[in-house]
């Protein structure tokens, strides 16, 4: 990934408002997955003018747009992030909610494997992975 959030968007010719800037920045900003609501916090943080309702539609358009990612980890709650990231897997902790990201090339080259024993080029996956702790702290 080279390209920030803005950079894609002016590239896909995306009006960028002032507003759309800064919830853009706070996305780049991001190490962790977003909910549209914890997006809002961070970004009215930044400018007390965004509403929640212009993090919606915004965030909506980035994601109609290709440049977020909308990810469902079971907890009720959009999440997102920068569709751009190099790719990684999910570990989600169902007693805490932590999403913890992962790659593993074992994973990736058994993924290959079965797609190409199946008759397939693999062009993607998503995998999530839930589970609790082997032992609780």
């Amino acid at each position: 990934m080279t390209d920030t959030i803005i950079d894609r968007c002016e590239a896909q010719g995306l009006r960028l408002t002032d507003q759309r800037r800064t919830i853009a920045s706070v996305l780049e900003e991001a190490d962790d997955h977003p909910d549209v609501e914890e997006l809002y916090a961070r970004a009215s943080g930044v400018d007390p003018n965004i509403s929640l309702a212009t993090v919606y539609r915004t965030v909506k358009l980035f994601e109609e747009s290709g440049i977020l990612e909308k990810l469902d980890f079971r907890d009720g709650r959009a999440r997102y992030e920068d569709a751009d990231r190099d790719h990684h897997d999910h570990l989600i902790d169902l007693h805490s909610g932590e999403v913890i990201e992962f790659v593993d090339a074992e994973i990736e080259a058994l993924q290959e494997r079965i797609a190409k024993k199946l008759g397939y080029e693999l062009r993607g996956h998503r995998l999530e992975l839930y589970g609790v702790p082997l032992k609780r702290t």
